[in-house]
């Protein structure tokens, strides 16, 4: 028979769960407050931006959602898709045009927005625009970036890297700590398990919690298969709501998902991506799920 406490005791050891938890940070976005504590956020929107017209479209229905529900948003979309599985796949507009549509989004539907920065030089216009600096997964260890993002002063999310166990994203924040910049959100979106397949563990929510930065839960990007197709992504969208569930239930403080009113058509990401359709009962769903959670909080 195996020795649990053993096994307990050595993921313990591999973890850091031993440690205490690290000072709770409450960001301050705006009039948003996000984690310690504070309700479920959403940040979402289509992977890339296809269109002024249809980011444009995209932040504006989102946003009605959220507010109909009650949940705090936070609209996403990038200007470049650097890490596409082809050369020929469509990459964005790239950072001029597409910070001119974010800050346009900014403005006129008076929302925070979030974009991805893959190179030191990004992040500085970047920052000029936009609310939240987010790094991408594969570029979670890349030290300039993460120096460089933290300077700015922005809000900063840092996608867990497919190949870093949770309690390595200690390591990740205190490069970005060290420029006194302390404004930092940790999302996890999957492990590889091999072959175009990701893999969840719920254990990383709690255990980056310990750093005591908000945790997201980056729900379409953990039902990817990335290369699956080939030339492109592929998913399996019909586990978004049963992850997304977990996760809050687990303590996830946001919820991070792509959403797309046409997936089929999308110019990036569309087989993993939420139907616009089926956002609003999945919000409701998951906002009940926190409300129990920050219960059970309080009174423990």
């Amino acid at each position: 028979m195996p020795n649990h406490g053993c096994l307990y005791a050595i993921f313990v050891s591999l973890s850091g769960d031993h440690r205490p938890m690290g000072t709770v940070h409450e960001i301050e976005l705006g009039k948003l407050r996000l984690g310690a504590g504070n309700p479920l956020f959403l940040i979402a929107g289509p992977c890339v931006i296809e269109s002024e017209m249809h980011a444009r479209a995209m932040a504006e229905k989102v946003a009605k959602i959220a507010e109909d529900a009650g949940v705090p948003y936070i609209f996403k979309a990038s200007y470049d898709k650097a890490n596409r599985s082809s050369v020929k796949a469509f990459r964005g507009p790239g950072l001029t045009e597409g910070l001119r549509i974010l800050e346009n989004i900014k403005k006129e539907m008076k929302v925070p927005v979030l974009t991805d920065i893959h190179d030191v030089s990004q992040a500085e216009p970047a920052a000029e625009v936009c609310d939240i600096l987010q790094i991408p997964a594969f570029l979670a260890r890349q030290t300039d970036l993460l120096i460089a993002a933290g300077k700015t002063g922005r809000v900063i999310n840092i996608k867990k890297s497919q190949f870093l166990s949770p309690w390595d994203m200690d390591n990740v924040a205190e490069k970005v700590e060290s420029t006194g910049n302390k404004k930092i959100i940790l999302t996890e979106r999957g492990t590889s398990f091999g072959y175009q397949n990701l893999v969840v563990d719920i254990r990383s929510f709690p255990v980056m919690q310990r750093t005591g930065y908000p945790v997201v839960f980056d729900v379409t990007h953990a039902v990817q298969l990335p290369g699956g197709q080939g030339r492109s992504s592929g998913g399996q969208p019909q586990f978004i709501e049963p992850l997304a569930r977990a996760a809050v239930a687990a303590g996830a403080d946001g919820i991070f998902l792509e959403t797309h009113d046409n997936p089929a058509a999308a110019r990036s990401d569309g087989p993993n991506a939420l139907p616009l359709s089926q956002l609003q009962p999945l919000l409701l769903k998951l906002k009940g799920i926190n409300t129990v959670v920050r219960r059970w909080s309080t009174s423990s």
